[in-house]
């Protein structure tokens, strides 16, 4: 029996080599149509499941060829990825790609453990001609299972993370370099980070940048782990800000939360960028819409989502597609930050 990891796209001929039985008994065991005994049918059923494949009629309509559609697996809640700027401009990205390519995006939200099964079975079933990989962790587990399937896919991600698949990614560790050293080029001794989960990849290389070139200017640094969410956001910045020597700027990992840094900054009478100066990350419409306007290390990030979506159909039509890095994120000073003690201009 052919191994799901073989790297061998696994076809109803496959399946039914496995089981000792006709392609046409397959199908009729998978349909559940008359024809096939029940023990026939359950060994059927059992192959398929450890083959790791699933009829679809959609795709059996399709010439096999054709590129149809691609996924996008988030594990997301679905109310925080409504309120995330950041992908809903990266899927307006990816949207722009495809439609030119009369493709379709396959999205799901799931939970991290879950996205290997789905991942299998959309490209088991033929349901995606490859897939786009998001928010890549350490060791990612989703590298050797979904390598071993054959599956083409773009990492987004640093290309320590992205094994043998082909990567684009941010220069986060450049670009974090660069807000530090603004942060200390203007005054700020203390200064503090409010990052995402800290299991992600760019999670772990803004961290290790930020330490380092704190480090290297002599200041005073700590990061806070929360998860995006405006709720985690705001209670990493209060705890920041009851510290005894609390911190003069926060670098934030996401618009949200650091737009809710300003509503806690207001809290504790502390006025923005007076007493504590904020830079967000992304630099979405929301940074803009704020008041003070919130300064943020700015990327574009449709043309990233695009960027993305070309190289996927580079490794679907088996052209040459080298990882690269988009363009590092640049750092657009607003009202938001300013030296120690200087108060915002009305």
């Amino acid at each position: 029996m052919k191994a799901a990891g073989s790297g061998h796209k696994v076809t109803i001929k496959d399946v039914a080599q496995a089981a000792g039985v006709s392609p046409s008994a397959v199908t009729l065991a998978v349909h559940g149509k008359p024809g096939v005994s029940a023990a026939t049918r359950d060994r059927i059923l059992r192959v398929a499941r450890e083959l790791g494949w699933s009829p679809n009629q959609a795709a059996q309509s399709l010439s096999g060829r054709a590129i149809h559609s691609v996924g996008l697996a988030i594990a997301r809640p679905a109310r925080l990825l409504g309120r995330e700027p950041f992908y809903m401009e990266f899927i307006a990205g990816i949207e722009s790609v495809l439609s030119v390519n009369s493709c379709s995006l396959l999205l799901r939200l799931v939970e991290p453990e879950q996205e290997i099964a789905v991942q299998r079975e959309w490209w088991g079933a033929n349901r995606v001609n490859g897939s786009i990989l998001v928010d890549l962790r350490t060791d990612d587990p989703r590298v050797p299972a979904l390598s071993a399937l054959g599956l083409p896919a773009v990492v987004v991600g640093h290309p320590s993370l992205a094994g043998p698949f082909t990567s684009v990614w941010t220069d986060d560790a450049t670009a974090m370099n660069e807000a530090v050293r603004y942060l200390a080029a203007i005054g700020h001794r203390r200064i503090a980070r409010v990052s995402g989960p800290a299991e992600l990849g760019h999670s772990a290389i803004r961290t290790e940048a930020f330490a380092n070139a704190a480090r290297d200017l002599g200041l005073q640094a700590q990061t806070i782990v929360a998860d995006f969410s405006a709720d985690q956001g705001a209670r990493a910045c209060r705890s920041l800000l009851l510290a005894a020597e609390r911190p003069t700027a926060i670098v934030f990992d996401n618009d949200i939360m650091a737009v809710t840094a300003l509503g806690v900054a207001a809290e504790f009478g502390l006025s923005v960028p007076g007493d504590l100066s904020l830079l967000a990350w992304d630099d979405s419409e929301l940074c803009r819409l704020t008041r003070p306007t919130l300064s943020a290390m700015q990327h574009d990030i449709f043309a990233f989502g695009a960027d993305v979506a070309q190289t996927l159909f580079d490794v679907m039509n088996h052209r040459e597609a080298a990882s690269h890095a988009a363009q590092v994120p640049a750092l657009v000073p607003r009202g938001s930050t300013a030296a120690p003690g200087v108060p915002m201009v009305q």
